[in-house]
């Protein structure tokens, strides 16, 4: 059973950065492509980038792309926020599956506490 465990959220003003972590306990091929999601309050979950470690290949929501950036180096992967908003405050999730369709399907085999990112006007 793969544990995910995030650190790195916390409350920024508008217009700083914050980088998230999440390490997974081992490497399985259920948990070939990592990623994260978001979700606030009363709104829908938003799948936010992933990572699949067979093509490398990175995959972001369209209209964060520019301002987050999801990294991996081995089980760890690290999404960098800049430029943030008060529209993306949320609890950040961890996710891991063996396909990054399944994540972006909202399908996860694992998935992280979260942590709390909170951007002030």
């Amino acid at each position: 059973q793969v544990q995910l465990v995030e650190s790195g959220g916390g409350s920024v003003q508008a217009g700083g950065s914050l980088r998230l972590s999440c390490t997974a306990s081992e490497y399985s091929i259920d948990s070939a492509c990592m990623g994260w999601f978001r979700q606030a309050p009363g709104q829908e979950r938003e799948t936010v980038a992933s990572h699949y470690t067979g093509s490398g290949a990175t995959t972001y929501a369209g209209s964060l792309k520019g301002r987050f950036t999801l990294s991996r180096d081995k089980n760890t992967v690290y999404l960098q926020l800049n430029s943030l908003k008060p529209e993306d405050t949320a609890m950040y999730y961890c996710v891991a599956d063996r396909t990054c369709a399944r994540i972006w399907s909202r399908i996860y085999n694992y998935r992280g506490q979260g942590t709390q990112v909170t951007v002030s006007s």
